[in-house]
């Protein structure tokens, strides 16, 4: 039987909605990777552009290009569905919480992508009773990670799930809330008092395949 007092805190950008195709499309149409460039997932090509004369700007161009104009060619993560399904059908109140500004520095356009995000999310069925059924009201945009590492305490969450360990290293980040690291490319963190996953299929296992084996209190984690 699961535990439906779960409160499941769950980070957007690289976590849930992956941009890989959309990242290595547009930094190929802008010149920023060869076509034979090996690099082809967020990360290798953040690493490859940044090595670029003026690499920053030009990376936080695309990021600018990819989370805007570009946002609807972004896929749900592999594996999230069911984990999104699985929370909707046994009640688990789960909420989003990202950092994400409103505008990008490097968009001349101002799009604002809290919006586009939002979109997204309603295109892919996050808000309908026939999808994941959660309400708009428990996504959150934060415009920096303290801010975020608040909301996830104010909302008491339970656990936090999320791609970039920082958050995690964040003052305000509550002791009692489980960390869990989703790291696709490289499984070798460990997260003090947490769990590291390489893919969603092994966090629905971690939730729901042994539900016995979960801890509510991330101090008693290993």
């Amino acid at each position: 039987m699961l535990d439906t007092d779960f409160v499941i805190g769950l980070d957007f950008d690289n976590t849930l909605v992956s941009y890989d195709d959309a990242m290595h499309q547009t930094a190929l149409e802008f010149n920023f990777i060869e076509e034979n460039a090996t690099v082809q997932n967020k990360q290798g090509i953040r690493d490859y552009i940044r090595k670029l004369p003026e690499g920053e700007i030009k990376w936080q161009k695309l990021q600018a290009e990819v989370y805007g104009k570009r946002m609807s060619q972004a896929r749900l993560m592999k594996g999230a569905e069911k984990f999104l399904k699985i929370c909707k059908e046994h009640d688990i109140k789960t909420f989003i919480v990202s950092h994400k500004s409103k505008y990008a520095a490097q968009d001349k356009e101002r799009i604002n992508l809290q919006e586009t995000a939002l979109n997204w999310m309603r295109q892919n069925r996050f808000f309908d009773r026939t999808g994941f059924g959660l309400s708009e009201d428990h996504v959150y945009f934060e415009e920096s990670r303290r801010e975020k590492a608040f909301r996830i305490k104010k909302l008491g969450c339970t656990h936090f799930i999320d791609d970039l360990q920082e958050i995690f290293r964040e003052e305000p980040f509550p002791q009692e809330t489980v960390p869990i690291l989703f790291s696709p490319s490289n499984s070798q963190h460990v997260i003090e008092g947490g769990k590291v996953f390489r893919s969603w299929k092994d966090i629905c296992n971690y939730f729901f395949t042994k539900p016995e084996s979960l801890l509510t209190s991330k101090n008693s984690l290993n």
